[in-house]
């Protein structure tokens, strides 16, 4: 298998092109050797010219049209580090681009250094990650987009490699290099004094490593920066000395300077991951025994209070599951008003470890509960998830799809031992319900599981698997390659592990497309968020070629947990929302164990006006597009007229110099750079539109324009005299300006024609599961259910069905595409329509055929630009050439003629 990977999607492009709009005004630097301030070393370092006052004014601009708060001030991060000239402050600003897990936020950052380097000339990069995990997950992403990249940058010179401690003279290689220079660190391996980078080494001639690096002035890119806000992981990434960190998430905890994000909603309703059910597993019905939870440990008034979980008994005679507050000394009897809980008094709250004791012996952690006959959820949790596993697979081998599970248990032990609770209870449920399925019926429990838990690591990081005669070792590595590496075969429908066990150890940084359910075997109440786990398996799954499968109904993610639906679904909603908001926030999950299967209605394909409808619409066409060469040149040199170029120029750095360690003198620097001498004129001039003819063969997606349209640019400009002064600038600017206007035009200008090729009544699912949650029962509907994606679109189909004069309607399938310059555009309802007159009869005029495209706003400026674009050419597709109403409506009650407005 190989992954496949598209270039042109939008919301990534969205990401990469605001970091770049954030360095706009910095000059391409070619390669500079510079020496260490005493000489021992050399480096080619990166090099920054933008002052703070441009960086903030590329940044609000950003955060203004990215539709984000505006930021003030630059975040930068302030620490003392250990500089070669002895103790020194270093600053540097910080920038955050969040993102939905499982939208490809390895492959924007990637992409991002590359243009970069590509535009900038920025070289050094440095990927810091906070895990074993995720640092294997970012090696992976770097190995399988290899092919990719060279291909789509033609061959750009650039080294990726791990840190290693054991191979220090890699340092040499990433601070004299003058490719492009990836290198991946843990934040462990170099956050201590005690790390070798931070010794001198007779591999680089007495040198320290950590030295080189801060002269070479790298680029940090943090990979989940919450997890480095400490203080010493603070010094640590100032310990680097870099221009600049890009922080990328999907959960910050402090989102310096934010510049893009891309929330749960957004990726939800643009169908970039799956779509979440749970199923919840909880004992009911059970008040005989004293049942208890510890939920959280909070402050209260200067002192620790315990928020338990307890069976109430409520004045009205029932028992009913309550959250408590309890503190030392204070019984749960008073708490509950049951004698059950009598012998239950509170005795220490243990912040450190977050858990309670006592004063019979009972000790809970939090997420731990006692009473709760934890055997049988467990069994019930498991047997559900394989049952759950078998039907996804039977379901989806036909497709090429292997499916996977993901099991988060609440100790290690209860898998890894012999006579371990989950290990005995996984092959009990797997050998039972194994007969009912061909697939798995020949299998052995033993061989279709793997296991990843934290592993013990030497200083530098790497992990150690012990030697044991009983070959342990050497099948903790193979399952630990399995799993972190070798995610191609673990894909394989020829390779029987599918079930993955793991306690914390991949709660970020780990992912795999074809996770299919997540069984939560542990409470997941502070250490873990629900929104990490479920993020694990939220990735669009792939078939066994590597391509991603966007189809709905196939992308199905299923949470398999210890607690009710409702309790797990509030929990991971007041995540999204303290995050988010609630307009940020995907959708409710679904109730997995209410599941409903809707049906096609046949009949409705032999009625001569669902015929119609389909004969009407059912056509493919191709695009050409004319491009107002006048309008074009007119609109970019408008823009370009209003930008500041600046001058190539000499600067000067003030510093002082001093007498350090060794009676060497060092230098430390006092002031910013200033220009001295102004470079313009000095250099022969070049051929500034080959330089730009140049650069469009760069640009993604390529752009073909003649000389004659650039030649015409540079002459009308009033900017002329700066293309003079710094063509390599100015070519940058004007092509990014011309990128921009060309896809207006593109989309503006566009014509589409029929082609001999169209969309089969066939290709409609004759049915297909669902749950019930996301179904809307549909009288006028070609299906029984109508399938909702949004509250917007429920209510347009409520309010579809009270319409007596609609005769039928479709909700357009996923594969139902109208091909774009901007990428595929899947409209939402095909309507047929009996016109009526004022008193709400027939008027015996021909029924009306009707495309409609449902969305929040009739303001287009609150869309998104690509959304915006993909409507108007679905307009052009659609009323221009198919000769079908089109138009996007707020309701159902407004579905009116478009095409003419």
């Amino acid at each position: 298998m190989e992954f496949k990977f598209d270039a042109t999607q939008d919301f990534q492009i969205q990401g990469i092109e605001s970091v770049l709009k954030l360095l706009d005004g910095q000059q391409h630097v070619d390669v500079e050797m510079q020496f260490g301030c005493d000489g021992s070393f050399a480096v080619v370092p990166n090099q920054f010219d933008l002052n703070e006052s441009e960086l903030l004014s590329n940044l609000r601009e950003i955060q203004i049209q990215n539709n984000l708060p505006v930021d003030t001030s630059l975040a930068y991060i302030e620490s003392t580090i250990d500089g070669k000239g002895g103790p020194e402050i270093v600053s540097f600003p910080n920038f955050s681009v969040e993102m939905e897990t499982g939208t490809g936020k390895t492959y924007v950052y990637l992409r991002t250094a590359f243009e970069l380097f590509r535009r900038y000339g920025l070289r050094k990069f440095i990927i810091v990650v906070p895990s074993i995990a995720i640092r294997e997950g970012v090696l992976k992403t770097l190995k399988v987009t290899e092919k990719h990249l060279r291909e789509l940058y033609e061959n750009l010179p650039y080294c990726y490699y791990v840190y290693d401690s054991a191979n220090i003279s890699q340092i040499r290689q990433f601070a004299l290099s003058d490719s492009m220079e990836i290198m991946v660190m843990t934040i462990d391996s170099f956050s201590k004094t005690t790390n070798i980078i931070r010794q001198s080494t007779d591999h680089l001639q007495g040198d320290t490593p950590i030295y080189m690096i801060q002269a070479a002035k790298p680029v940090l890119i943090l990979d989940e920066p919450q997890n480095m806000e400490s203080e010493l992981r603070i010094r640590a990434l100032a310990a680097l000395n870099p221009i600049f960190a890009l922080r990328y998430s999907a959960t910050h905890r402090n989102p310096y300077n934010l510049i893009y994000r891309l929330t749960p909603f957004d990726a939800y309703r643009q169908g970039l991951v799956k779509r979440i059910e749970v199923a919840g597993v909880e004992k009911k019905d059970e008040a005989n025994q004293a049942y208890l939870r510890l939920e959280d440990i909070k402050t209260q008034k200067k002192t620790f209070v315990a928020e338990l979980a307890v069976h109430r008994l409520l004045s009205n005679g029932m028992v009913k599951e309550k959250i408590v507050r309890v503190r030392p000394g204070e019984c749960l009897q008073d708490k509950t008003n049951r004698l059950e809980y009598a012998s239950l008094v509170l005795d220490v709250i243990n912040p450190g470890d977050k858990s309670v004791l006592f004063n019979n012996g009972l000790e809970l952690r939090i997420g731990e509960s006692m009473g709760a006959d934890k055997e049988a959820i467990f069994e019930s949790q498991i047997r559900y998830t394989i049952e759950e596993h078998f039907k996804k697979q039977a379901k989806l081998r036909p497709f090429g799809i292997k499916v996977l599970s993901l099991f988060f248990i609440d100790r290690v032990d209860n898998y890894v031992q012999e006579e371990g609770i989950i290990r005995i209870l996984f092959q009990k449920c797997f050998n039972e319900l194994k007969i009912n399925y061909l697939d798995f019926r020949d299998m052995n429990p033993e061989t279709v599981q793997a296991a990843y838990f934290a592993q013990k690591r030497t200083r530098s990081g790497e992990i150690i698997f012990e030697d044991s005669k009983t070959g342990e070792a050497e099948k903790d590595k193979e399952a630990y390659d399995l799993i972190m590496r070798e995610k191609e075969r673990l894909l394989s429908l020829d390779e029987p592990i599918s079930f993955i066990f793991s306690h914390s150890a991949l709660r970020e940084g780990w992912d795999n497309p074809n996770i299919f359910q997540i069984c939560t075997l542990n409470q997941t109440i502070s250490e873990i968020k629900k929104r990490q786990e479920i993020g694990r398996g939220v990735r669009l799954c792939v078939n066994q070629f590597g391509e991603r499968i966007f189809d709905e109904k196939y992308n199905i993610l299923t949470v398999i947990a210890n607690e009710s639906y409702e309790h797990y679904v509030e929990n991971l909603q007041t995540e999204i929302e303290l995050e988010f908001g609630k307009e940020g926030g995907a959708p409710t999950p679904g109730n997995a164990r209410k599941k409903g299967t809707v049906h096609l209605r046949k009949e409705y394909m032999f009625k001569r006006e669902f015929k119609e409808l389909w004969e009407r619409i059912k056509h493919k066409t191709r695009y050409f597009v004319t491009i107002d060469s006048r309008k074009l040149i007119s609109e970019v040199i408008s823009e370009l007229d209003k930008v500041e170029i600046h001058s190539p120029r000499v600067t000067i750095t003030r510093g002082r110099v001093r007498l350090g360690d060794e009676n060497i003198f060092e230098a430390l620097q006092t002031s910013g750079a200033k220009t001295m001498v102004d470079l313009a004129g000095h250099y022969p001039l070049p051929n500034i539109v080959e330089i730009m003819m140049h650069m469009l063969e760069y640009t993604t997606p390529k752009m073909h324009l003649t000389k004659r349209t650039l030649l015409e640019i540079f002459k009308q400009t009033k900017n002329q005299q700066s293309g003079m002064d710094n063509p390599y600038e100015f070519a940058m600017i004007a092509i990014h300006i011309l990128k921009t206007k060309l896809a207006d035009q593109l989309v503006y200008g566009i014509q589409y024609e029929k082609i001999d090729d169209w969309y089969e009544m066939a290709q409609l699912d004759i049915e297909f599961d669902m749950c019930v949650d996301y179904l809307v029962p549909a009288a006028h509907s070609a299906y029984d259910y109508v399938k909702f994606d949004s509250d917007i679109e429920k209510k347009f189909v409520e309010n579809l069905e009270k319409r007596d004069d609609v005769k039928l309607y479709l909700k357009l399938p996923s594969w139902f595409i109208v091909d774009t310059p901007i990428g595929g555009y899947n409209p939402d309802w095909a309507i047929v329509l009996e016109p009526r007159n004022k008193f709400g009869e027939p008027n015996g005029e021909e029924l009306l055929y009707l495309v409609r495209e449902t969305k929040d706003t009739l303001d287009f400026s609150k869309l998104r630009p690509s959304e915006k674009q993909k409507i108007d050419c679905g307009k052009r597709h659609f009323c221009d050439t198919l000769k079908v109403d089109f138009k996007v409506v707020t309701d159902a009650m407004d579905l009116g003629q478009g095409c003419e407005n």
